[in-house]
């Protein structure tokens, strides 16, 4: 009798446990729904609200893919309603799939180009021309520089992206007062940045660096924006980040193509950035051309050689 009892009252504390450890799976698979259903929904809410302001696709062919390495031409462009505009930022992206290193090269807007198919211009007048495509083919001519894929972002709709994954701003250490042909007064000292403060700082050139200090700043807020994207307190924002980057970013990947590559990118560690400019010191002098204004004029074999040697790829 005694046996029985102790026996009975050995297996309370088992079904306790089972019950216990049955309450808690409920409770994460509960959580589980209720984070899965959220993050649904801000998805769509995002992709609705860029439903009708992205840039349209255009064609685009690509560089096969030959090494661990892949190219991302990155660009900015102020479209202001107009049918044509400029690109104002003009980066390529390298990824080495392998060691998750990424490198990023910034090519001067005012680079005295051989566009393919028409005289030598300023670089950003390609995609004026003809779009991606031939700006694509003038970088690639250029500098033997292969290149896979492309981004592209309305300034309009990078500040509403801004915004959405950063209500409350993002830090930035503003070096000097700025507010001349940007649209907005910003003072020296670091702030939280909204959307349009963001841009403008970006696009700041009216002091003695001009385009090589707008190039340094946009290479800056690139970097604040990947730490925006990694950080842990801005988890719940991300699903309707990503839901506006798919109407907001215009690309050559499909959606679940662009979401799967930066998930790639972040599951393998930290991820941190290597900056470059185009062209590099003592590579280039001003002159000025009578259909182009003044415009960069570089030596073009000492800049492919700095791109093969920092990017660790071959170059045609």
């Amino acid at each position: 009798m005694e046996e029985e009892e102790y026996t009975r009252r050995s297996q309370r504390p088992k079904k306790r446990r089972l019950r216990k450890a049955r309450a808690i799976f409920t409770l994460l698979l509960l959580c589980a729904v209720v984070v899965a259903v959220y993050s649904v929904m801000q998805y769509r809410s995002g992709l609705k609200l860029a439903s009708a302001t992205k840039v349209a696709q255009e064609d685009f062919t690509g560089d096969q893919v030959q090494c661990d390495i892949e190219n991302y031409l990155l660009l900015g462009v102020d479209t202001r309603g107009e049918e044509k505009s400029r690109t104002d930022t003009m980066m390529v992206l390298s990824w080495n799939k392998t060691t998750n290193d990424v490198k990023l090269v910034s090519f001067m807007r005012d680079i005295y180009a051989d566009i393919p198919g028409y005289q030598s211009y300023k670089l950003n007048t390609a995609y004026y021309l003809e779009g991606v495509q031939l700006l694509k083919d003038t970088i690639s001519n250029m500098f033997g520089l292969p290149i896979h894929h492309y981004a592209l972002v309305d300034f309009k709709n990078f500040e509403s992206l801004v915004d959405i994954l950063a209500p409350t701003g993002i830090e930035i250490n503003v070096e000097k007062d700025m507010s001349e042909k940007i649209g907005v007064t910003l003072t020296q000292g670091v702030h939280n940045l909204n959307g349009q403060e963001l841009l403008g700082y970006a696009r700041f050139r009216q002091d003695a660096e001009g385009d090589f200090g707008r190039v340094a700043r946009q290479q800056k807020v690139i970097e604040a924006l990947k730490n925006e994207i990694l950080a842990p307190r801005n988890i719940l924002n991300l699903p309707k980040f990503v839901g506006a980057a798919q109407g907001y970013i215009t690309t050559d990947y499909s959606s679940a193509g662009e979401i799967q590559q930066v998930l790639k990118m972040v599951s393998k560690g930290k991820v941190s950035i290597e900056k470059a400019t185009v062209p590099i010191e003592g590579s280039y002098d001003f002159q000025n051309f009578s259909h182009a204004g003044s415009a960069i004029v570089i030596d073009k074999e000492k800049n492919k050689e700095f791109l093969r040697k920092f990017l660790g790829i071959s170059l045609e």
